[in-house]
């Protein structure tokens, strides 16, 4: 997969967030994008995603040197961040056979697997909602890093993890990073030191 940016820019109102974004990102290549908060990371993986359009420029996506449809992207994505709720009801069992009438399961994955990595085997039959803030971080990236899908997106990974869930997910990502596209958005090294190549947002501000 090879997601190509041609000169984009995301503007809200009056105001640019970003502009004159060139930039090309590949499968088996692992992303970071920084920036401070606020600085405009996560409005350009959701432009990434597909759930949001620039205002200026172009995004296409290549599969095997083919082009895809936009509105196809989707089916080859996975996503994790802070502002995607969980379906707080669900029993954690519940949650991972939900998610998968989604996104399948990589290849040789169950939702017990799931619960092993998690270690969250005590809490099978608990409801999301009485999970920490920590333990729905993990459950959000095992759905994201576990997911058939082509291209990962992660935003602020690190998110309420301590240094025990931090060590976790860098072990997440070295086990099911494989060959895939990886983009992390995070101001947090430690959420994308490994990453190959990094693209800093504020290289792409611009005065009006």
């Amino acid at each position: 997969m090879k997601v190509q940016l041609s000169q984009v820019g995301k503007r809200f109102k009056y105001e640019w967030i970003f502009r004159g974004v060139d930039a090309e990102f590949q499968s088996g290549n692992s992303y970071a994008i920084q920036g401070p908060n606020g600085s405009g990371k996560s409005t350009l993986l959701k432009i990434l995603s597909g759930h949001l359009s620039p205002s200026k420029g172009k995004i296409s996506f290549y599969q095997d040197g083919q082009p895809i449809e936009i509105n196809q992207v989707y089916q080859s994505i996975s996503y994790a961040a802070p502002y995607i709720d969980l379906i707080e009801d669900f029993t954690l069992r519940e949650a991972i056979h939900f998610h998968q009438k989604f996104k399948p399961l990589l290849d040789g994955l169950s939702t017990q697997d799931l619960i092993q990595i998690l270690a969250f085997e005590k809490s099978v039959h608990k409801a999301v909602k009485y999970f920490s803030s920590g333990m729905k971080q993990r459950l959000k990236l095992v759905l994201a890093l576990c997911s058939r899908a082509t291209i990962v997106l992660l935003d602020e990974p690190g998110t309420n993890l301590d240094s025990q869930g931090i060590e976790w997910y860098r072990g997440l990502i070295e086990r099911f990073h494989q060959e895939r596209l990886l983009i992390i958005a995070s101001n947090v090294p430690a959420d994308f030191d490994f990453c190959d190549q990094q693209l800093n947002i504020l290289d792409y501000k611009k005065k009006r």
